[in-house]
């Protein structure tokens, strides 16, 4: 049995963190999903921005710009059309496994991630505009972003909560979309309603590499993983989450993001192997993906109780690593090179409109 395969008998949805028209338009993607048991996509400013510096997108930029698109318009233009082709592509299995895969994600502007209502119009607004089912509206879980989360959840517009790090912001993810859930319930809606909840990890080891000891090297994010896990258990086993299963709701699942190994000196699939958990996706880009393919080991599962997670962050404790402290700054930071990189691709397009138009 392939390594993917083996993941996915475990219960864990393999997802690939990357789209491109070039992906498209060459059947890849449908290869990963037939040979390498990809059953969802994610997508990110960042890699939609090397998508369009390829240059694939410049017949399109060229019409839609002449047709009077620009900036963030001109961009979702493009993102939507990609995304609808993958959300085609991996409805057999969102219709066959009942809405709970073969999902894509598609991004808000982060420039609103401290603006509640901009968030909540931008991606109700985007969820229409792409008009697929298995479509993701990603917010990000900061504290503007989690009234969001309850609004559009109560909405019926799924969402993928995104820049979260600790068990502490997960929880508070996760509340937000039960109360989005409670709500549709208490007024009779449907209370099926799509959300994963992505927790980032490999920047967790990144940040504190030259801080620790070499033997907590690369240890912290799987520590936080474990803790971030025991969590997802106790609210999936709360007499709140199963309140509304009562109901017919259906649960958040959590995602793995950030994935792919910082450290070279590090296993390449890391990230993979040591979060491998029943009813939970791991997100992860092509290079990580085709690793795990080739050479990757399906470690045990995670255990409900966060195993020994305790012990090993009073090690970091010890060491002079704040966690709280550190989650918090992670996703300040993530927040910002978000901005970074939505500027970024506004910039791209804008030059490749203006070079296009010229030429």
């Amino acid at each position: 049995m392939k390594p993917t395969e083996a993941l996915h008998a475990q219960g864990q949805s393999l997802w690939l963190d990357n789209i491109t028209r070039g992906l498209l338009d060459s059947g890849q993607l449908q290869r990963y999903i037939n040979d390498y048991d990809v059953t969802g996509l994610t997508s990110n400013p960042s890699i939609f921005d090397k998508a369009i510096e390829s240059g694939d997108y410049n017949d399109d930029i060229r019409a839609k710009s002449a047709a009077g698109r620009s900036g963030e318009d001109l961009f979702f233009d493009l993102a939507i059309d990609d995304l609808r082709r993958a959300a085609d592509l991996f409805l057999p299995i969102h219709e066959r496994s009942d809405g709970v895969d073969g999902w894509v994600s598609l991004e808000v502007s982060p420039l609103l991630a401290y603006d509640t209502q901009a968030t909540i119009a931008a991606a109700s607004e985007l969820y229409v505009r792409a008009a697929r089912r298995n479509l993701f509206i990603k917010i990000p879980g900061t504290p503007e972003g989690l009234p969001a989360i309850t609004e559009c959840v109560a909405n019926g517009v799924p969402i993928n909560v995104t820049l979260l790090f600790s068990a502490d912001q997960y929880r508070l993810a996760a509340e937000a979309f039960l109360d989005g859930v409670e709500r549709r319930v208490s007024q009779g809606l449907d209370p099926v309603v799509g959300s994963v909840a992505s927790l980032f990890m490999s920047r967790w080891d990144a940040a504190v590499a030259d801080q620790v000891p070499a033997e907590l090297k690369d240890k912290l994010a799987l520590a936080v993983g474990l803790d971030a896990y025991r969590a997802y258990r106790q609210i999936l086993d709360s007499p709140r989450a199963q309140r509304l299963e009562n109901s017919g709701a259906r649960m958040q699942r959590l995602l793995w993001a950030s994935t792919s190994t910082k450290d070279p000196e590090a296993p390449d699939t890391l990230y993979v192997h040591g979060l491998a958990a029943p009813f939970t996706v791991n997100t992860m880009p092509d290079k990580t993906l085709t690793a795990f393919y080739d050479h990757g080991e399906v470690g045990t599962t995670m255990p409900a109780d966060g195993g020994d997670c305790d012990a090993a962050l009073a090690r970091f404790k010890d060491a002079g690593v704040d966690v709280g402290a550190l989650a918090a700054k992670l996703q300040s930071d993530g927040a910002k090179a978000f901005d970074k990189s939505w500027k970024d691709l506004m910039s791209r397009i804008a030059k490749q409109t203006k070079t296009l138009t010229a030429a």
